[in-house]
């Protein structure tokens, strides 16, 4: 998959990919935005019925250290994609009445997923890793914060981080470039470029196991277990992807088969390899009966303690290797999946890797590579555990987090 990267004299950053077997085309910004209103367009209502008024798609996502905004529509209706996602990020009014709005229904959202622990698990279990660091901050946002923000506080983080520098468009699907870049260049090439404040890095030492326990009165206990890994531009990046993908990724993964179809612990269990800047994890998640959570994580453990001493079969590595890649594929089959893997590896990662570029390093995963990393990042020190669930804390689990 061929892409073109233009930076603008500002430093903009404009990375387009062609897909010329499709007719809808994604702007995708990699930055923190609202769409309350603008001065050109005052209310939400409407930006958003502008967009449903061609049929498009628009919608944000916050993650531990990007937001992503975009807009999908037909190709013909790129200009107008372009001038409201700029228009939102230059011009966006952050009225007090509509922060006031807003704030509710964070507030609300907030409290959905305090009642949703098989989503909030995950949560404590980056709190639990990182502490009191953006990295270790549920996205949501604290309470008693929300409750305080005002405008000030929006205009204040723009003139922090709202630099064309920080900022990546993409824009994958069906287009001409020469409009793009104009396009790109008309509505954002004379935003003013600053220096911008920069993310706080994490220090990692761990010396022995830890576990964090919130207690709530649950029918099931969820559970995240887990070790720390590497960042994003760490070399065995896909050998963790293979490894966790063997683990739990999958209904015919071994944890899978271990932890719910052989012995019925679990409703859901699950691995995946997370990656930040400077931080990684290798974590399984589980939702599992209260009164055989530590027989569950015993189970976890000892699949963890199977890939540091046994060599995995081709087989299985193929099949694993096969998954990862079929969900790659299937991620891309729109322009808003393309758009977001290439603006996130832009702002995220050292380089830009084509789908094609990125299985062919999962290809060549060997069991070596997996065995050598296993006993790399598995030892009883770098054990995390955290737990939801009816328990007031957590000495019943100290005991089993043996590596």
């Amino acid at each position: 998959m061929d892409y073109q990267k233009k930076i603008l004299s500002n430093g903009l950053r404009l990375i387009m990919v062609p897909m010329d077997s499709v007719k809808s085309v994604t702007a995708h910004f990699l930055e923190h935005m609202a769409f309350k209103g603008t001065q050109k367009r005052p209310t939400a209502m409407a930006i958003s019925s502008l967009i449903d008024g061609v049929g498009g798609e628009f919608n944000a996502f916050t993650s531990k250290e990007v937001t992503g905004f975009y807009i999908k529509s037909a190709a013909t209706h790129f200009p107008l994609a372009i001038d409201v996602l700029s228009d939102i990020l230059l011009y966006s009014k952050f009225e007090e009445e509509e922060i006031n709005k807003e704030r509710g229904v964070i507030l609300e959202e907030i409290n959905l997923y305090e009642d949703t622990p098989m989503r909030k698990v995950s949560d404590i279990y980056e709190e639990l890793l990182y502490g009191d660091t953006p990295l270790g901050w549920d996205t949501a946002g604290r309470k008693e914060v929300i409750r305080k923000i005002n405008r000030s506080n929006f205009l204040s983080y723009l003139k922090s981080f709202y630099s064309p520098q920080n900022m990546v468009v993409v824009v994958a699907g069906s287009f001409k470039s020469d409009e793009v870049q104009s396009l790109v260049n008309k509505f954002l090439g004379e935003v003013e470029t600053f220096e911008t404040a920069k993310y706080i890095k994490i220090l990692e030492k761990q010396v022995k196991p830890e576990i964090l326990v919130k207690f709530k009165q649950t029918e099931q206990a969820h559970l995240c277990l887990g070790v720390r890994t590497f960042p994003y531009s760490h070399p065995d990046r896909h050998i963790l992807a293979v490894l966790a993908t063997i683990l739990g990724g999958g209904m015919s993964s071994r944890l899978f088969h271990e932890v719910r179809e052989k012995r019925g612990l679990a409703y859901y269990v699950r691995t995946s390899s997370d990656h930040f800047l400077d931080a990684g994890t290798l974590v399984t998640q589980a939702g599992v009966d209260l009164r055989r959570i530590e027989e569950a994580g015993s189970v976890i453990l000892a699949e963890y303690r199977r890939m540091i001493e046994e060599i995995c079969q081709k087989e299985e590595i193929l099949k694993a290797k096969e998954y990862l890649k079929g969900h790659l594929i299937l991620e891309l089959e729109d322009s808003r999946g393309v758009a977001s893997l290439f603006g996130s590896q832009e702002i995220l990662e050292t380089k830009i890797r084509t789908p094609e570029e990125i299985i062919e390093e999962i290809d060549r995963v060997t069991s070596e590579d997996i065995q050598r990393v296993a006993r790399e990042i598995f030892s009883s020190k770098s054990l995390n555990l955290a737990v939801i669930g009816p328990f007031k804390d957590g000495k019943k689990f100290e005991k089993i987090l043996k590596l």
